[in-house]
Protein backbone atom coordinates (compact mmCIF):
# COMPACT_ATOMS: atom_id res chain seq x y z
CA UNK A 1 0.00 0.00 0.00
CA UNK A 2 1.35 3.98 -0.82
CA UNK A 3 2.11 5.56 2.07
CA UNK A 4 -0.30 8.05 1.24
CA UNK A 5 -3.04 5.42 0.91
CA UNK A 6 -2.03 4.69 4.54
CA UNK A 7 -2.39 7.80 5.57
CA UNK A 8 -6.00 7.78 4.46
CA UNK A 9 -6.78 4.60 5.61
CA UNK A 10 -5.41 5.26 9.06
CA UNK A 11 -6.96 8.87 9.26
CA UNK A 12 -10.81 7.09 7.58
CA UNK A 13 -10.22 4.64 10.68
CA UNK A 14 -10.03 7.18 12.97
CA UNK A 15 -6.01 6.87 14.02
CA UNK A 16 -4.49 10.10 15.60
CA UNK A 17 -2.60 12.63 13.62
CA UNK A 18 0.92 11.13 14.43
CA UNK A 19 -0.02 9.00 10.89
CA UNK A 20 -0.35 12.28 9.33
CA UNK A 21 2.72 13.70 10.98
CA UNK A 22 5.27 11.56 9.26
CA UNK A 23 4.15 12.19 6.16
CA UNK A 24 5.79 14.27 3.26
CA UNK A 25 4.30 17.29 1.76
CA UNK A 26 3.95 15.97 -1.48
CA UNK A 27 2.16 12.64 -0.06
CA UNK A 28 -0.10 15.04 1.79
CA UNK A 29 -0.72 17.16 -1.21
CA UNK A 30 -2.05 13.50 -2.74
CA UNK A 31 -3.74 12.57 -0.34
CA UNK A 32 -5.82 15.68 0.41
CA UNK A 33 -6.44 16.20 -3.89
CA UNK A 34 -7.24 12.39 -3.81
CA UNK A 35 -10.42 13.20 -1.71
CA UNK A 36 -11.48 16.20 -4.02
CA UNK A 37 -10.56 13.95 -7.18
CA UNK A 38 -12.54 11.06 -5.90
CA UNK A 39 -16.07 13.33 -5.00
CA UNK A 40 -15.69 14.69 -8.67
CA UNK A 41 -13.98 18.26 -7.98
CA UNK A 42 -12.63 19.52 -11.10
CA UNK A 43 -8.84 20.90 -10.21
CA UNK A 44 -7.84 24.66 -11.58
CA UNK A 45 -3.64 24.31 -11.47
CA UNK A 46 -1.31 22.48 -13.77
CA UNK A 47 0.10 20.52 -10.95
CA UNK A 48 -3.36 19.25 -9.85
CA UNK A 49 -4.41 18.79 -13.52
CA UNK A 50 -1.33 16.97 -14.37
CA UNK A 51 -1.68 14.72 -11.16
CA UNK A 52 -5.38 14.02 -11.53
CA UNK A 53 -6.85 14.81 -14.37
CA UNK A 54 -10.33 16.19 -14.64
CA UNK A 55 -12.16 13.66 -16.44
CA UNK A 56 -15.59 12.97 -14.96
CA UNK A 57 -15.70 16.08 -12.44
CA UNK A 58 -18.81 17.85 -11.89
CA UNK A 59 -17.77 20.61 -9.42
CA UNK A 60 -16.01 23.59 -10.11
CA UNK A 61 -16.29 25.33 -7.04
CA UNK A 62 -14.69 23.10 -3.71
CA UNK A 63 -17.41 24.19 -1.21
CA UNK A 64 -19.76 22.23 -3.13
CA UNK A 65 -17.77 19.32 -3.33
CA UNK A 66 -20.22 17.00 -1.75
CA UNK A 67 -17.96 15.37 1.46
CA UNK A 68 -18.31 13.19 4.20
CA UNK A 69 -18.19 14.24 7.76
CA UNK A 70 -15.38 11.78 7.78
CA UNK A 71 -13.55 13.25 4.53
CA UNK A 72 -13.65 16.70 5.51
CA UNK A 73 -12.39 15.92 8.99
CA UNK A 74 -9.44 14.42 7.20
CA UNK A 75 -9.29 16.63 4.86
CA UNK A 76 -8.91 19.28 7.93
CA UNK A 77 -6.06 17.21 9.68
CA UNK A 78 -4.30 17.21 6.40
CA UNK A 79 -4.36 21.23 6.20
CA UNK A 80 -3.59 21.11 9.39
CA UNK A 81 -0.57 18.98 9.08
CA UNK A 82 0.74 20.88 5.72
CA UNK A 83 0.75 24.24 7.98
CA UNK A 84 2.47 22.76 10.54
CA UNK A 85 4.89 21.07 8.27
CA UNK A 86 5.12 24.67 6.40
CA UNK A 87 4.13 23.31 3.38
CA UNK A 88 3.40 25.19 0.17
CA UNK A 89 0.98 24.49 -2.51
Amino acid sequence: MKKSAFIFAALMAGAAAPSVAQASCASLWSERNQIYKDAGYCFKTARAIRAFGNAGCSYDDINDVPLSARQRAAVRDIVAEERRMGCGD
